[in-house]
């Protein structure tokens, strides 16, 4: 059977993994009477509830006489790494963009490391059918991109195909009337322009794992491409690594992909896309090779991390109540098993404590990891998010990112303000039906707890979206610090609606009456810079005196609830999150309010 690979590529929330269900159901890949769910390709439950792909996703249709491999990747900056690997795999992309949104700024990334490896691009217009498409300008905006990013002339050359991928059909007229059920002009359209792959059947095997798997069965599980040869099941291979050494070890798993299923099969071909177990720590851009005829492909270049933060053992008086995962041991083992998938995390003992610093691409990733983490049980407290700076030279430089802000005209001001105060650089500015469109570079660390600002400011309006640059020169420090101070408990105990009336007028609560407290811990955001304990366990006293307010009921302001992320960027360095798996809560690092008011005044003196 002959062979196409293909990866879909897309700015987040493009449509891509709904397109995969399409292509999936156009291909009659599912029986006739198997319940399929919506975007199918997103198993994990966090990608189901969030809507955004996390890990890249391999599956395969057959068509015609064509076996097609598909790659659905993710379109989220923080996952981007698992993009860049897969490029080697396939021989084509479909470029997918909104037909209202047009180019976004993962689009320009995405698409810039497809022409890097001078693959066909088809663009596929999605969301055709929305009455806000408009089709025509944004086939522009994609002309106009590729042309910015160095496309040469065949690369210009790109088909289009318009779909609504959430109705199941496309067309190649962009009015929307000549829309038909199904896929196949797409998949015509595939097999027509995307070229086959090239390798020789004959020559000694090479295979390249560009992305990982893990199951508790077989451990870890390489997916890659077969460059040249036939891969057996049983075979003794050798595996040339990172380091140049060369490892011997036997197939143990040969799996094929068509549909959302792994296929254990007895042999592969060159130029189809499998995955193999056999070697409990295969890694990526290792390449295996039959015995003896051992000659190593280029690696494949590992996006480094921009981001981390300190995860530890809970320490809160509440430790140990609400998980049933919570000594150091447990948390290092799950912290390293997720390495084993995902090689863009990196993880790292602090020593004599029971502390680990995460690296990885971002807020979102690590967060992420956080919510698996309490989800299957874990209890743990993190730090403050921090940039990773790089010495290049013998110069100290830190991460920068291409950010992307669309704000309605009347909030472009408090936009500028809030950037600029970052240490924004503005490169761009358009303005089009009352939206204007801003185009930053930014140093990384400017955005941590950016994000909360900046909805505020913008009063919900306001659309980031942000991807990393490079690395340059580091900057006088940008100030990410909170302007306002908080409300720090000074005992432990049930908050009162009481209590919490009292403090209202200093601030913005965080909790509910009947919410437990301890002492250290954040009840709520002050309306002044600096912190102020608070009693929000304080009871009415009961007298015998009649009051005049005696039959008043205490009415509260709903408090402010937070996302995980929202918590990550809200902290400042003297504070943690506690996360377990019913509740986060926001504490200090010195939970007792005598020693943390002596460690504040000796930090004021220092300053």
């Amino acid at each position: 059977m002959k062979i196409k690979n293909i990866a879909i590529i897309a700015h987040v929330d493009h449509g891509k993994t709904t397109l995969v269900d399409q292509l999936l159901k156009s291909t009659e890949t599912f029986r006739t009477n198997e319940m399929v769910e919506t975007c199918v390709m997103d198993s994990n439950d966090i990608e189901r509830e969030r809507g955004i792909t996390i890990l890249a996703k391999t599956t395969a249709v057959h068509y015609q006489d064509y076996k097609i491999n598909i790659l659905d990747t993710p379109g989220h900056a923080d996952f981007s790494g698992e993009v860049e690997r897969i490029m080697g795999m396939v021989d084509g992309v479909l470029l997918v963009v909104d037909a209202y949104e047009g180019t976004m700024p993962q689009t320009r990334f995405v698409l810039k490391k497809a022409l890097e490896y001078h693959h066909k691009a088809i663009v596929v217009i999605n969301k055709i059918d929305k009455p806000s498409a408009r089709p025509a300008v944004v086939i522009d905006e994609v002309l106009d991109l590729f042309i910015d990013l160095g496309a040469d002339d065949d690369q210009l050359e790109f088909p289009v195909v318009y779909a609504s991928a959430v109705n199941g059909t496309c067309s190649l007229s962009e009015d929307p009337a000549t829309q038909e059920p199904g896929m196949i002009p797409l998949l015509d359209m595939i097999l027509k322009e995307i070229p086959d792959p090239e390798y020789d059947d004959e020559a000694p095997l090479q295979f390249q794992p560009a992305l990982l798997d893990y199951n508790d069965y077989v451990g870890r599980i390489g997916i890659g491409r077969i460059q040249r040869g036939t891969m057996r099941l049983n075979e003794m291979v050798s595996c040339i690594r990172v380091d140049g050494k060369i490892q011997k070890f036997r197939i143990q798993k040969l799996y094929s992909f068509l549909g959302l299923k792994k296929i254990e099969v007895e042999t592969a071909q060159a130029g189809d896309i499998v995955a193999i177990a056999g070697l409990d720590d295969i890694y990526v851009g290792e390449t295996v090779c039959k015995e003896g005829c051992e000659e190593a492909l280029p690696l494949i270049r590992v996006s480094e991390p921009t981001v981390q933060m300190n995860f530890g053992t809970n320490t809160s008086p509440f430790s140990g109540k609400e998980g049933t995962h919570v000594t150091g041991r447990k948390i290092e083992d799950r912290l390293f098993r997720e390495t084993q998938r995902d090689v863009s995390l990196k993880i790292e003992r602090v020593d004599n404590k029971e502390e680990w610093i995460v690296s990885g691409r971002g807020e979102l990733h690590l967060s992420i990891l956080m919510e698996n983490l309490r989800r299957e049980g874990f209890e743990f407290q993190v730090s403050r998010p921090r940039v990773i700076l790089k010495e290049i030279d013998g110069v100290t430089c830190e991460p920068y990112e291409y950010v992307q802000v669309d704000v309605p005209d009347e909030y472009v001001g408090a936009a500028i303000e809030m950037l600029g105060n970052r240490r924004g650089i503005l490169e761009n500015m358009h303005s089009q039906d009352g939206q204007t469109r801003l185009i930053y570079t930014i140093p990384s660390k400017g955005l941590i707890g950016f994000m909360t600002d900046f909805l505020t400011a913008t009063h919900g309006y306001g659309i980031i979206n942000h991807t990393f640059l490079d690395y340059r020169p580091i900057q006088p420090d940008v100030f990410t610090g909170r302007k306002l101070g908080v409300l720090v408990s000074i005992n432990q105990g049930m908050a009162t609606a009481y209590a919490c009336g009292g403090v209202e007028d200093r601030g913005e609560l965080l909790i509910e009456p009947g919410a437990n407290v301890y002492e250290g811990m954040i009840v709520g955001i002050c309306n002044r810079e600096e912190d102020l304990a608070v009693n929000i366990t304080r009871e009415k006293q009961m007298t015998n005196q009649r009051s005049a307010t005696k039959d008043t009921t205490v009415v509260l302001k709903k408090p402010r609830v937070f996302s995980l992320e929202n918590y990550l960027s809200f902290i400042d360095d003297d504070e943690l999150v506690e996360v377990t798996p019913k509740t986060i809560r926001l504490r200090k690092l010195i939970l007792d309010t005598v020693e943390r008011k002596k460690f504040d005044a000796t930090k004021i003196k220092k300053h």
